[in-house]
């Protein structure tokens, strides 16, 4: 048997008031509206709910049994209510990150402490893998929103690209700071704490040093820019990283300083092209734009 939650209503209406006229006010309907409704819900029960007496009804004794399972229902008819409001307001589930190390590390953790503490019932989860396993776990969709270096093959995807400008950085009182723009020739022969080979943004500083016939002295690597920011900052050497991960470091022991020419590091946010992306998920990549438009390079930079 199904019973209209409309029908639970008028009868909880009717036993609280005592009267089918001043149900049907404070329901907003007419009195023979609640009439009809309570006849119905005694034809489903199979048992009457009230009996007349003067201008008021009294409920029957079969009426008074029912009411606990009522209220219990409405209850939980009012709590999905509520659970479902928060589904579609993005406040309650979950959502899953996969992203290479330099997001994962630096530009993630601020966004997603922000984007959590405003939604205390939502669950982040972050993994953090090289590129190539962030773009290879993504057809089983093991995760809702990926981040990894271009390229990423697009088939099925919403791909957002991020271009953030990389700078130079040494050690407190280290010579370097001297200069207001740093060069490959200035950096020439000097140790220098490289980003791993595995990594897109290894080949471009590569380039840049052999295009100005600089020698590139590396000392040592890490996948990771914040190890980079880490050893440079205890005076290994010196680097050039992402803005973002250098600024986060700042603090620790680090001179920072515009490098010349250009060394743009790319990377992708992606999705699955399916419109149905939760809400969730978008609120977050809302988020995570926001956050990136502070880091990205000038727009005449190519």
């Amino acid at each position: 048997m199904q019973i209209d939650p409309r029908l639970l209503e008028a009868f909880r209406s009717v036993l609280d008031s005592g009267s089918i006229t001043q149900a049907a006010a404070s329901l907003g309907l007419t009195q023979p509206a609640v009439s009809a409704q309570i006849a119905r819900l005694e034809s489903d029960v199979g048992f009457a709910l009230f009996v007349r007496s003067g201008n008021r009804v009294r409920p029957t004794a079969e009426a008074m049994a029912f009411r606990e399972e009522v209220e219990q229902t409405l209850t939980k008819i009012s709590d999905l209510s509520r659970v479902a409001e928060q589904i579609r307001a993005g406040e309650v589930g979950s959502l899953t990150i996969a992203s290479h190390p330099m997001a994962g590390v630096t530009l993630l953790p601020p966004v997603v402490s922000a984007f959590a503490r405003e939604r205390p019932n939502i669950k982040v989860e972050l993994f953090v893998r090289n590129s190539d396993m962030v773009r290879g776990m993504f057809p089983s969709r093991s995760y809702d929103i990926g981040i990894a270096e271009l390229p990423v093959d697009p088939s099925g995807l919403t791909i957002t690209r991020y271009r953030i400008g990389c700078v130079a950085i040494m050690p407190k009182n280290d010579p370097l700071a001297a200069y207001d723009i740093i060069t490959p020739e200035l950096m020439s022969g000097r140790p220098f704490v490289s980003m791993s080979r595995l990594w897109t943004a290894y080949h471009l500083v590569e380039k840049v040093f052999s295009d100005a016939h600089a020698h590139l002295n590396v000392v040592a690597s890490s996948e990771l820019f914040a190890a980079i920011c880490a050893m440079v900052a205890s005076g290994l050497g010196v680097s050039i990283v992402d803005r973002a991960s250098a600024l986060q470091f700042g603090a620790a022991g680090l001179e920072i300083r515009p490098f010349q020419p250009a060394v743009l590091y790319d990377i992708a946010v992606f999705h699955s092209a399916d419109p149905n992306l939760s809400t969730i998920a978008r609120g977050f990549l809302d988020a995570f734009d926001a956050h990136m438009r502070t880091f990205l390079a000038p727009s005449g930079e190519s």
